[in-house]
């Protein structure tokens, strides 16, 4: 399915905006992401396998906080990243 990747994550993905990955869940597709672009995972989701707070996840549109949340071949996974600084 595709995963639209935001600009702060794209240093991992060759600068691609989109790409492909595969899962039945939010998780197994993140999974499937790191597999293929090492290291993009842990800028998501912490230590204790949690969404890092200034992440959403847009499955189909709409947005979720559940890695468990199940996904069809047909879905869109969009990846929204907030950014801070000073």
């Amino acid at each position: 399915m595709k995963v639209f990747i935001p600009d702060a994550l794209r240093s991992y993905t060759a600068e691609a905006r989109c790409v492909e990955a595969n899962g039945d869940t939010l998780d197994e597709l993140l999974v499937d992401l790191d597999r293929r672009f090492p290291g993009i995972r842990f800028r998501m989701i912490n230590e204790q396998d949690e969404m890092r707070p200034h992440v959403a996840f847009f499955v189909h549109g709409a947005k979720t906080r559940d890695l468990n949340a199940g996904l069809a071949g047909s879905d869109e996974v969009i990846i929204m990243q907030a950014l801070s600084g000073g």
